[in-house]
């Protein structure tokens, strides 16, 4: 089964952007949805609203509540995230190729 998010999750995820260097996801849920199992590679995250997940990574769960307008490193990972909070998720994923 594929690990693209845009494919496990094409409802959730969307290119706005892609070309042979980088990849842009524009990530879109609601308080209570739970992503299937997915790969982000190196990446950056900038965050558009305020919002509380889960995040699943190897069989470990930890909490993510982060604020409008960061911008964080991600590395290389497969995940499964859950909204648990009171508000949308609204992100864009920079991935690098």
């Amino acid at each position: 089964m594929s690990q693209n998010p845009t494919e496990t999750d094409g409802d959730l995820y969307a290119i706005i952007f892609e070309n042979e260097r980088v990849r842009v996801l524009e990530y879109r849920d609601t308080p209570g949805t739970r992503t299937h199992e997915h790969h982000h590679g190196d990446s950056l995250m900038v965050t558009l609203s305020d919002f509380q997940r889960e995040i699943t990574v190897a069989g470990t769960t930890r909490p993510v509540e982060l604020a409008a307008h960061q911008v964080q490193w991600l590395p290389a990972q497969n995940h499964v995230g859950h909204n648990v909070g009171t508000t949308d998720t609204h992100v864009l994923f920079v991935e690098l190729k």
